[in-house]
């Protein structure tokens, strides 16, 4: 049976309907409320404050299909199976089944639902360490369902076991679910993970530690399942595939690279699957409200596609980022937030701003004389005029000049070393950052998301938000500047209400009755039918996960420190309140 991206989504969610779950919406890639990550890597990370113990309102089963970029594997892309954009089937017990509940539904589902063969199965479990114990409890619940014990192999830490996804929080050990893909050669009877030909097919994480800020792994109160399973992956193996670039959900832009670039798939591999792969991520991402810029999420969106167009230099493609563009479109047409004219136009300038930059770093190239080039220098035209080394190669070898390639790799560790120190205060509080300085940003941005509707006088709609504990950053629909008298009446508005004490009060709604009441969201976000709402009395009321404060006079002084524009009719207001 040929498997489809549909019909593998839809299957997974009716399964897991069929179990007493309720389907969650698919996320945006840019998380509003978790500092901690630049996207939403895992189909989880929407769901940190009910991993973390908050009541969510649909339920303690939930299931859904959630789109994610991962950027950690991005020099991995080119092979047949690591992607920047993915989609991840996942469902979730949050305190309610465990271990035997959890690694049933997953059995179940793989093996009757996907008809994957007992001969071709296998599964991992940890192997314990001084943290915690050898996980037989699970190796149990596999025996139980006839998996044969030379079929189930114990792992160390780095391949079994999750999290916490910061210093400290909820982690635990996961059972991995392996599929025998060779064609040439029947499964042996014993599972080695080393084995090429065993690939995994699925995860259940089990949440069942909490490690503190000490080091202790501490018995979690409420042990969650995660369950994620990689859709591009999947299909290729339901369909026979050893390579995820033939199936129907990457095929579409591959063949249209062909024919733009008059070369076959079969003889330019890693460029086509590097060019296909970073142009589909880039439209997710601008798709998501991230346009092309120079920092944050824009700057991975800008180098996803200036990475494609270096690659499409190689195959002689020149102004080609739009075509290829277009089947992800058709490929992904149930996503009807892709807003393709907007997408096009920002794929349009920035390759057009690239190839620019590619002409004055060859200005600067022309004026290089003798017959080396320092790896210094090659770094500056890298860094300084966005002049990739490839190029850089490519045009010394003409002219007979030497580049200390060393000599550049050194320099860019030293850079990138570099960034990473200045990020790491981003990214190092953990799953989420719910701190007290961090609620009392969260609950400063509704003051302020309803302060612009009262002083501007229009419907100001969320575009986006960051929060971390130094500071807020607030994305909002608004055609022009706004002038310091505007910005004062903000910050003043804001500021009256804090002063007021109003307590904030927590509700689950129907959706629809939220709605209808005027209560706010992010625009484009899609909610479950239940939500969580927060009510600031007689003056906000929005559709939000938390943290807050309990009551207005705990944020203290709230000041906007910068006013600036995000995007073509999207401006951005930093803040902090001290």
């Amino acid at each position: 049976m040929d498997w489809t991206r549909k019909k593998l989504i839809k299957s997974y969610i009716e399964f897991f309907k069929s179990k007493d779950h309720k389907e969650i919406p698919n996320a945006s890639l840019i998380p509003g409320n978790d500092p901690t990550v630049l996207f939403t890597t895992a189909g989880m990370h929407p769901l940190v404050p009910y991993l973390l113990g908050q009541k969510h309102p649909l339920g303690k089963r939930l299931v859904n299909v959630q789109k994610c970029i991962r950027t950690t594997d991005i020099d991995e892309v080119g092979d047949s199976c690591h992607h920047t954009f993915f989609e991840m089937l996942g469902s979730w017990s949050l305190g309610d089944y465990w271990k035997e509940g959890a690694i049933k539904y997953t059995f179940e589902f793989q093996t009757r639902i996907l008809k994957i063969p007992l001969s071709h199965y296998a599964v991992s479990c940890f192997a314990g360490d001084k943290d915690a114990p050898k996980d037989t409890e699970s190796s149990k619940v596999w025996e139980s369902l006839e998996i044969p014990r030379e079929r189930i192999s114990f792992l160390p830490k780095k391949d079994n076991w999750w999290g916490p996804a910061g210093n400290t929080g909820p982690c635990g050990p996961d059972t991995e679910q392996f599929y025998w893909t060779s064609k040439s050669e029947n499964p042996p009877k014993n599972f080695d993970s080393e084995n090429k030909n065993w690939v995994e097919i699925g995860n259940d994480v089990l949440m069942q530690y909490v490690k503190d800020e000490k080091g202790n792994y501490l018995e979690a109160k409420q042990k969650n399942v995660d369950f994620g399973g990689g859709v591009e992956r999947t299909l290729a193996l339901l369909n026979g595939l050893d390579d995820n670039y033939l199936t129907e959900v990457w095929k579409p832009i591959i063949e249209k690279i062909e024919k733009l670039s008059g070369k076959r798939y079969e003889t330019h591999k890693r460029e086509m699957r590097i060019i296909a792969d970073h142009i589909k991520a880039a439209t997710m991402i601008i798709a998501d409200g991230a346009a092309p810029s120079n920092s944050g999420q824009g700057y991975v969106a800008r180098r996803l596609i200036r990475r494609a167009v270096r690659y499409g230099r190689n195959l002689g493609l020149k102004n080609f980022t739009t075509k290829v563009a277009e089947p992800v479109f058709k490929i992904y047409d149930d996503y009807k937030h892709l807003k393709k004219k907007e997408i096009l136009e920002e794929l349009e300038k920035e390759e057009e701003n690239f190839l620019k930059t590619i002409e004055r770093g060859m200005k600067i190239f022309e004026k290089i004389s003798g017959k080396k080039l320092s790896g210094k220098d090659a770094f500056l035209l890298y860094q300084s005029y966005g002049f990739p080394i490839e190029i850089t190669i490519e045009l010394a070898r003409e002219k007979k000049i030497h580049v200390d390639e060393n000599d550049f790799r050194n320099e860019l560790k030293k850079h990138q070393e570099l960034s990473k120190t200045a990020s790491a205060g981003t990214f190092k509080s953990g799953l989420a950052d719910n701190s007290e300085q961090t609620t009392k940003l969260h609950t400063a941005t509704h003051l302020l998301n309803q302060a612009l509707r009262e002083v501007l006088k229009e419907d100001i709609r969320q575009k986006g938000s960051n929060i971390n504990a130094e500071k807020l950053r607030f994305d909002f629909n608004f055609p022009r500047k706004l002038t310091d008298e505007e910005l004062k009446k903000v910050e003043t508005l804001v500021n009256k209400k804090i002063a007021e004490g109003i307590n904030v009060k927590r509700e689950e709604m129907p959706l629809k009755k939220v709605l209808a009441s005027g209560a706010g969201g992010e625009f484009g976000a899609k909610y479950p039918d239940v939500v969580s709402v927060y009510t600031i009395e007689n003056f906000s009321k929005e559709i939000c996960t938390g943290p807050h404060v309990e009551n207005t006079k705990e944020i203290g002084k709230f000041k906007i420190t910068k006013e600036e524009s995000s995007s073509a009719g999207v401006r951005r207001i930093r803040a902090v309140v001290e």
